[in-house]
């Protein structure tokens, strides 16, 4: 089993963005039981919110449905339990350091470092280019999701 844990801020845009997308893709690729998927933020000033209106508009306009979201923040035990903590940006791992000190195990990166970009995932909250942040997204987990598989 690959447990996957997507990262943003707030929880609300980015890391559902990429659950949803990474859910679609193993679903597509018909390996859906190796995979659980998951996001949470580093902040608390979301939780319990539903993804944000504009994030989901532009997920069904590509044809990706999710279920529920409630937005949550990521915790320590979240370290033991997934393998790979996947951020959006810079800030993320500065403010995910205050919940998990250390990397032993080397599970958190910048989703953007998968596939060998130098930047963060614009976060669509602030520029409004929720489409942008799509490509991001969809870019970093066909990169995860071929990286797993061994392709």
């Amino acid at each position: 089993m690959n447990k996957i844990l997507f990262v943003c801020h707030g929880n609300i845009c980015r890391s559902p963005m990429a659950e949803w997308v990474m859910k679609t893709l193993v679903k597509e690729a018909k390996v859906e039981h190796l995979f659980e998927i998951d996001s949470a933020a580093t902040s608390r000033e979301e939780i319990g919110n539903p993804i944000y209106p504009p994030a989901q508009r532009c997920l069904y306009a590509h044809g990706i449905r999710g279920a529920h979201h409630e937005a949550r923040q990521v915790t320590a035990a979240d370290y033991d339990y997934y393998d790979r903590i996947i951020l959006m940006d810079q800030n993320n791992l500065r403010n995910i350091r205050r919940i998990i000190p250390s990397d032993p195990e080397g599970k958190i990166c910048l989703l953007m470092s998968l596939v060998g970009k130098d930047r963060d995932v614009a976060d669509p909250w602030y520029t409004g280019d929720f489409e942008a942040t799509y490509s991001d997204v969809h870019e970093g987990c066909q990169a995860l999701l071929r990286q797993l598989l061994g392709k």
